[in-house]
């Protein structure tokens, strides 16, 4: 595998990632208007793009373990970084999600 494969792959997942993370700060805003099946929804959709980069990662997770990556790139590092903190954002939007929620059962 190329270093020009590697960046592709960083490139893809750094894509991907920043779709779910459009979906979570999405899903911030429909909680914070209380709109919590559609906060949900967000979470779901950012769930699958999550996935999909997950599965590009474990690919070249399977590529590497076999001795077929060859020199890493920037641009991989930079799209594992990204599918990271994309996963704790996803699981700080959760939380805030829960606390908007209790808050407008307070509030009643």
């Amino acid at each position: 595998m190329s270093k020009e494969d590697n960046m592709m792959i960083g490139f893809t997942i750094v894509a991907i990632a920043g779709d779910a993370r459009a979906e979570i700060m999405r899903a911030f805003e429909a909680a914070k208007s209380k709109n919590f099946q559609e906060a949900q929804a967000h979470i779901e959709n950012a769930n699958r793009f999550i996935n999909e980069a997950h599965v590009e990662q474990t690919q070249l997770l399977a590529k590497e373990s076999r001795g077929e990556v060859g020199e890493m790139s920037f641009v991989m590092v930079h799209g594992q970084d990204h599918l990271m903190t994309t996963m704790a954002l996803r699981d700080i939007a959760k939380y805030f999600i829960d606390v908007y929620q209790q808050l407008e059962r307070f509030e009643r």
